[in-house]
């Protein structure tokens, strides 16, 4: 296998000199110990809505992306739709709080943000690794200091029993977690009662049709990416804390400075496709939010996780290479979905000759996630473009439901 500080650096994002050391340290040692070859691809991912929110939600990830629900597992407190593609590609585990006034460890985490407040259930959790041997996996990481919840823990919190779980990141505030999953076995979670929800089964059908209808079935791809934003200060610290606790290598970083912020790359080390395991990208302002004053420059990243705190911000979804009726494949997407109603924050930018276009969603209102879909053409090599990233970057910034809540809660 491959040493994870071998693979080729990206970008121009100058790292300190902090940085570049503890990462080569940090992934010899991950190589070292086994883990690199013993955690493989992510397997699932958490998210929790609000009460009554998940038919909805489940019907709009539907239409927007290859998912189709499979089942929904029901305990005292939650009940957790599973959402699947095939086994190729991760699960998303969309969890509902059933009483909007059960407080816990990851409402905690919404609560004292200002807009996080206001949907105090809605947020990422985090992802789930296939593991060889979950055992030594986390003896391992305890022995690296890692911390985890204690299968008591686990319990009341009602996630899965059969994973190891990793406390929520000072950096990130997502979970990783941990499960033994042989490569020809299903996915099987270890939690609560096996259902198929009327409910669910109706919003996915009504979607799948729609979907069928407006010819996205074959032009929807898995996850390409999971995109977090960080505050300045925590950017090399969350990249190299990923790194730890996955097998992903460091890709990159590119600097943006029209938009006072930087986008930084981890993928997995064991597939050079994302949509086998989504890369895991890193947004953090160059400045702190203090400075803004002084160097007049927007800071739409500080901004935003000022208001939600860290979280994830979008899930970019995969677009197949091609035209559809003398459009090209993502243009067709975004005017079929436009036309049905759903709103985007700007146009597809990007085009053919640079290799890469891309367009965000406008966000979620049950997980306050945004969609981007992203198409590359024929052999582009790159991850994303800088001048992609800045358009997009500042379509986030100009969203008028998040530049609403910021302006009600700077009030």
């Amino acid at each position: 296998m491959k040493a994870s500080i071998d693979f080729k650096r990206q970008g121009d994002k100058q790292n300190s000199a902090f940085f570049e050391e503890w990462l080569g340290r940090l992934l010899e040692d991950r190589d070292r110990q086994g883990l690199t070859e013993n955690i493989g691809r992510i397997d699932a991912l958490m998210i929790t809505v609000e009460p009554g929110h998940s038919a909805a939600y489940v019907h709009e990830l539907c239409l927007m992306t290859p998912y189709n629900y499979l089942v929904t597992l029901e305990t005292d407190q939650h009940s957790t739709h599973i959402l699947r593609i095939d086994m190729n590609a991760p699960d998303v585990l969309v969890r509902e709080v059933k009483d909007p006034n059960l407080h816990g460890i990851f409402r905690s985490l919404n609560e004292v943000y200002p807009v996080g407040a206001k949907r105090p259930n809605s947020r990422y959790m985090g992802e789930v690794f296939q593991v060889k041997n979950l055992h030594e996996v986390r003896e391992v990481q305890k022995n690296r200091e890692v911390r985890f919840f204690n299968q008591e823990q686990v319990r009341h919190l009602e996630l899965p029993g059969n994973m190891a779980i990793v406390k929520p990141s000072p950096y990130t505030h997502n979970i990783v977690g941990y499960w033994e999953r042989p490569d020809d076995d299903i996915r099987v979670y270890s939690l609560g009662v096996s259902s198929i929800r009327d409910d669910m089964q109706v919003a996915f059908e009504q979607a799948k049709v729609l979907r069928e209808q407006l010819g996205l079935e074959q032009l929807l791809l898995p996850i390409d990416h999971l995109a977090t934003r960080v505050y300045s200060q925590n950017r090399e610290l969350a990249i190299l804390e990923y790194l730890t606790l996955s097998s992903y290598y460091y890709w990159g970083s590119y600097d943006i400075p029209d938009q006072n912020s930087s986008t930084n790359v981890t993928k997995s080390v064991h597939y050079e496709n994302v949509l086998n395991s989504p890369a895991k990208v890193f947004t953090a302002a160059n400045h702190p939010y203090f400075c803004n004053h002084l160097i007049g420059q927007p800071s739409p990243t500080e901004a935003f996780v000022r208001n939600f705190g860290p979280r994830l911000h979008h899930i970019a979804v995969g677009v197949q290479d091609g035209h559809t009726h003398d459009q090209i494949n993502i243009d067709y997407v975004v005017d079929a979905l436009r036309n049905c109603g759903q709103k985007f924050l700007l146009q597809v930018i990007g085009s053919e000759q640079e290799g890469l276009k891309q367009i965000f969603s406008s966000a979620s209102e049950h997980s306050s996630l945004i969609i981007e879909y992203v198409q590359r053409f024929g052999g582009f090599q790159g991850f994303f473009t800088k001048e992609n990233v800045a358009d997009l970057t500042a379509a986030a910034g100009a969203d008028e439901t998040l530049r609403s809540l910021d302006a009600e809660a700077r009030a």
